[in-house]
């Protein structure tokens, strides 16, 4: 349940972060960080936002996940999964999202075509990566630079430390209702993903390196040797 950040892609796999979401080049000089972090410690959510998107073709680090429901009886939030692992991708639409604990599963698109690798079934399944990141919450990471024109963004409110913004999708036939992005020294430290059930995605990412070298062929998908593989 707790694969939620890209579940618009997908329609199998029982652990695969997109599916359940249906109950989301150039290496910056060091001199010029070092120059933007006092400037974008005290900036907007919406200005952190925009730079961090500008000047970031790619990036890694590591995430840990929380799938939070409202109970219908008290009304309180209550963690009913977590999981954690690593990420890297470069825009638009090539990464490698992989699942450590509490179980391995590998989300990962070249581009094209995605892929979802399941170790324990030793089943990979593929589909056309086509339009379908767009609006969903994989788009703020993965997609292309032009994010207004699948959300629309504005302020939120200061919390945790960090300055966060809100971005709705546009298009109407989604499942989630809200994603806020929580920023800090302008780079993505939490994404908080709202679907229509009353559930919360909490993502919160450590050790988030921007514009890392990338080798040739890094978001090449190779099939396991005796997986079986499956199209959709």
């Amino acid at each position: 349940m707790q694969k939620k950040i890209i579940a618009s892609l997908n329609g199998a796999g029982k652990h695969n972060m997109f599916a359940r979401f249906k109950s989301g080049r150039l290496i910056v000089g060091l001199s010029l960080s070092m120059a933007l972090l006092p400037s974008l410690a005290s900036a907007s959510a919406l200005e952190q936002f925009k730079t961090f998107v500008s000047s970031t073709q790619s990036a890694k680090g590591e995430f840990y996940q929380q799938l939070v429901k409202i109970d219908a009886g008290t009304k309180t939030p209550k963690v009913s999964s977590t999981s954690s692992g690593i990420f890297i991708f470069a825009r638009p639409g090539k990464f490698i999202w992989t699942y450590q604990k509490p179980y391995e599963q590998i989300l990962q698109a070249d581009g094209d075509k995605l892929f979802i690798y399941d170790k324990d079934l030793n089943q990979v399944t593929t589909k056309s990566l086509g339009n379908a990141l767009g609006s969903s919450p994989a788009a703020i990471l993965f997609g292309s630079n032009d994010l207004e024109k699948n959300f629309i963004l504005k302020e939120g409110q200061a919390k945790d430390g960090m300055e966060w913004l809100e971005a709705t999708p546009k298009a109407k036939d989604t499942t989630f209702d809200h994603i806020g992005i929580g920023l800090k020294d302008g780079v993505p430290q939490a994404m908080e993903l709202r679907d229509s059930f009353g559930q919360v995605s909490l993502l919160t990412f450590k050790n988030f390196v921007k514009n890392p070298p990338l080798t040739a062929g890094q978001f090449k998908f190779v099939v396991p040797k005796g997986a079986d593989v499956l199209d959709q």
